[in-house]
C-alpha cells in the first residue's frame, strides 16, 4: 500500500471530495449579496478590493478567473471558493486525526471515524457551508486557518518528540534533525504572514498561539531566538501587501482606497473606515452576542454541539494544555467579533466553529470508544461518519444557492429601467451596485450607464475612481467637487471639521452633479436617496428607479417586464430585494392614482406589489383605495 493509499492519507482525501461535490452541486450560479460582484471585478482585473485590500485572494483569483474553463469568470470564481473549503476539510480531517491519535500506542477504527465525522460536522455548518458556494473571502481565510492551526502544532508537537530521544541519539541525528524541526517552524510563520495578507482577523490566533508556544518550548534563550528567526518567513509572506502600492499606482479599473501612497496604504491595511464599527458599544457587543448564542445550537443542526459538550471534558482529562488552546481560541474569536457591529457578522464567527469542531471529534471518538465494547465492526465507524447527515440535511436549503439568481436578475432589471447614456445614484450596495462592477468592467454591459454609489462619494478615492471612468461628470462640477475634498480632506486626517460644513459641501455637489447633467441625459435616483438631495426636481417612478425632472408635469412612466427567479428564497437581503420589486410597482399605482386618477392602472401595480410582499397591509389599503 502506498502512503497515500493509506487510511491517515485516504480519508481526509475523501472527506474533501465528498464536500466538495456537495459544495457544487449547491453552488451559486452567478452574482450572490453584498460584496460577491466587486470582489469577482477586481479578482478579474487585477485591481484593489475594499480594506484591507486581500491582495493573495485577488492574485489566487485572478487565475481562476482567467482558467480556461467553464462559462464566465463569476462561475469559476464561485467553484474557487468551493475548492478552497473542501480542501479545508480535507486538512481538518488531517489535523484531526493527528489529535485524536497523538500519544497513543493502540489506534483502531475510532480515530478515523471520529475525524472524517467532525470533517463533516464542520463542512456541513450552516456559515462554514455558506463560504462554499460564492465568492468571498473567508473560504480562503478558512483553508489558512486551518493549514496555520496544523502547521503550528506539528511543529510544537515535534519538540516533544525531540525531548523524548536520549542525548545521544539527539548527537547522533545532529544538524538534520534540527534542521527539520525549525522547517516546520518557517513553514508556520510563512503560512502566518500568508494568512494575514488574505483577511487580518488572523491575529485572533494570537493570544492561543503564544500560549502554547511557551508552554510547550519554554520561554527561555532558544524558544525567543526562534521567534525571531520566524520573523524573516513571516515578512515574507506578508511582503505580498506590496501588491497594493503597486498595483493602485497604475490606477486599475477597480482601485478601492487609492492606496498607491505610504499613508492610504496604511488606512487601506489597517481597515481605517470600518474602525467606527469596531468596539462601538456595549450594546452592539451583547447585541452580537446574543445573535452567536441564539444561533449557535442551530449552527451544526445541534448534533455537532451536543458532540463538542462532550469531547471538552475528554480533552481536559488527555491533554490540559492541548484544552487551554483551543477554548482560547474560541474565546479569542468570540471577544472580537462580538464587538464588530455590522449585519453579515456569522463569517466573523469561522475560528469558533472550527474550534467547536474539534471539540466534536473528541466528542465522536468518546461515543466511538462506547461502541467499540458492542459486537460489529464496520458499522460503529460508519455510525460516528454518519453524524454529519444531521446538519447536512437540516442546513441544504438554508445554504443551497443552486437556484439563487436574485443579485443577478435585479441588477440586470435596474438596468433595464434606466435609458440609454443615464446617470443614476444609488447605494443599494448589497443589492445591485457592487454587481455592477462586474456587469460593466468585466462583461461589458451597460458600459453607457454612469453608476454612482452615494455613499462612496463620502471617500476621497472614490473620486479618483469616477475621474478616470467618468471624467465629465467630475469636470462638469469640478468647483463642488473641490470644495467638498477640501473639507473632507481635514475629516480623513483627523483634524478640526466642522460636520455641518461637509454636509452642506456634499449635498451641494450632488445637486450640482444633478442640475449638470440634467439637460444632457437622463438622471435618476434609487428610491433609498433621501429627499434633501433631490429637493426641486420631480421623482418620476421609472421601473426600479426614480427619474428626476424640473418640472411638475406628468410623465408616462415606463416599466419593463421584470425577469424574477426564486423569489421563494428567505433571508434578510431576499426580503428587502422582494420590497425593492413591491415598492416599485406600489410608487407607479401612487403616481398613477394621485396624477391622473387612474384607477385601473393602480389597482394594477397594487396587484403585480402584492406578488412579492403577499399580504402586506399598506399595499392591500392602497389596492381597496384604488377600487373606490
Amino acid at each position: 500500500m502506498t502512503r497515500f493509499m493509506k487510511p491517515e492519507w485516504f480519508l481526509p482525501a475523501g472527506t474533501g471530495v465528498a464536500s466538495l461535490a456537495v459544495y457544487l452541486f449547491t453552488l451559486a450560479p452567478g452574482l450572490t449579496f453584498i460584496d460577491s460582484g466587486e470582489l469577482a471585478t477586481v479578482t478579474s482585473v487585477l485591481g484593489i478590493a475594499h480594506p484591507t485590500g486581500y491582495p493573495l485572494f485577488t492574485l489566487i483569483g485572478w487565475v481562476f478567473a482567467h482558467f480556461p474553463a467553464g462559462s464566465e469568470p463569476i462561475v469559476r470564481l464561485n467553484a474557487m471558493a468551493a475548492l478552497f473549503c473542501a480542501a479545508g476539510i480535507a486538512l481538518f480531517t488531517r489535523l484531526l486525526l493527528f489529535l485524536l491519535t497523538r500519544g497513543n500506542t493502540r489506534q483502531g477504527r475510532e480515530p478515523l471515524a471520529a475525524s472524517a465525522g467532525a470533517g463533516l460536522l464542520l463542512a456541513f455548518s450552516e456559515t462554514y457551508w455558506s463560504q462554499a458556494t460564492a465568492i468571498e473571502v473567508y473560504s480562503l481565510h478558512c483553508l489558512l486557518l486551518i493549514s496555520v492551526i496544523y502547521v503550528f502544532l506539528l511543529a510544537s508537537d515535534q519538540r516533544s518528540a525531540g525531548d523524548q530521544r536520549s542525548a545521544g541519539d539527539q548527537r547522533s541525528a545532529g544538524k538534520g534533525w534540527n534542521a527539520g524541526r525549525e522547517a516546520l517552524w518557517w513553514l508556520f510563520a510563512y503560512l502566518l504572514g500568508l494568512s494575514f495578507t488574505n483577511h487580518m482577523t488572523t491575529i485572533l490566533l494570537a493570544p492561543a498561539f503564544l500560549y502554547y508556544y511557551f508552554a510547550r518550548q519554554g520561554a527561555g534563550a532558544s524558544s525567543w531566538k526562534r521567534v525571531g528567526f520566524m520573523s524573516i518567513p513571516f515578512l515574507l509572506g506578508l511582503s505580498l501587501y506590496l501588491y497594493l502600492p503597486i498595483r493602485a499606482a497604475q490606477n486599475p479599473p477597480m482601485n478601492w482606497g487609492n492606496p498607491s501612497t505610504l499613508e492610504h496604504l496604511l488606512w487601506h491595511f489597517s481597515g481605517k473606515q470600518y474602525q467606527v464599527w469596531i468596539f462601538s458599544s456595549s450594546s452592539a457587543a451583547w447585541k452580537q452576542l446574543s445573535y452567536f448564542l441564539r444561533n449557535f445550537p442551530a449552527e451544526f443542526a445541534y448534533a455537532g454541539g451536543l458532540l463538542a459538550a462532550m469531547g471538552v471534558p475528554v480533552l481536559w482529562r488527555r491533554d490540559r494544555r492541548l484544552f487551554i488552546f483551543t477554548a482560547l481560541l474560541f474565546v479569542g474569536c468570540i471577544a472580537y467579533s462580538i464587538n464588530y457591529d455590522i449585519y453579515d457578522i456569522d463569517s466573523y464567527f469561522l475560528l469558533a466553529y472550527i474550534t467547536t469542531a474539534i471539540w466534536a471529534g473528541f466528542g465522536l471518538l468518546a461515543v466511538g470508544n462506547m461502541l467499540a465494547r458492542l459486537p460489529g465492526g464496520a458499522w460503529k465507524g460508519a455510525l460516528l461518519t454518519a453524524s454529519a447527515i444531521f446538519p447536512l440535511v437540516v442546513n441544504f436549503p438554508l445554504v443551497n444557492e443552486r437556484d439563487n439568481h436574485f443579485v443577478g436578475d435585479y441588477t440586470r432589471n435596474v438596468f433595464a429601467s434606466l435609458q440609454p447614456d443615464a446617470l443614476v445614484f444609488s447605494y443599494q450596495w448589497d443589492n445591485w451596485v457592487s454587481a455592477a462592477f462586474y456587469e460593466q468592467l468585466v462583461l461589458g454591459v451597460r458600459t453607457d450607464l454612469t453608476v454612482v454609489d452615494k455613499e462612496l462619494l463620502r471617500r476621497s478615492w472614490y473620486f479618483v475612481h469616477l475621474q478616470k471612468r467618468h471624467p465629465e461628470l467630475i469636470q462638469g462640477s469640478r468647483m463642488e467637487v473641490e470644495a467638498f475634498l477640501r473639507e473632507l480632506e481635514k475629516f480623513e486626517h483627523g483634524t478640526p471639521y466642522n460636520p455641518a460644513v461637509i454636509e452642506a459641501r456634499y449635498a451641494a455637489m450632488i445637486r450640482s452633479f444633478i442640475e449638470k447633467n440634467l439637460s444632457l441625459r437622463p438622471v435618476y435616483v434609487t428610491d433609498e436617496i433621501e429627499a434633501q438631495y433631490t429637493a426641486g426636481f420631480q421623482r418620476a417612478p421609472e421601473g426600479l428607479a426614480m427619474r428626476l425632472y424640473p418640472d411638475t408635469l406628468f410623465h408616462p412612466v415606463a416599466m419593463p417586464e421584470f425577469i424574477v427567479r426564486g423569489m421563494e428564497r428567505d433571508g434578510r437581503l431576499e426580503k428587502q430585494t422582494r420590497r425593492l420589486y413591491a415598492g416599485a410597482y406600489m410608487a407607479r399605482g401612487d403616481y398613477y392614482l394621485s396624477r391622473r386618477s387612474d384607477r385601473a392602472e393602480a389597482r394594477n401595480c397594487y396587484e403585480k406589489a402584492l406578488l412579492f410582499m403577499p399580504g402586506d397591509p399598506v399595499i392591500l389599503q392602497r389596492r381597496s383605495a384604488a377600487a373606490k
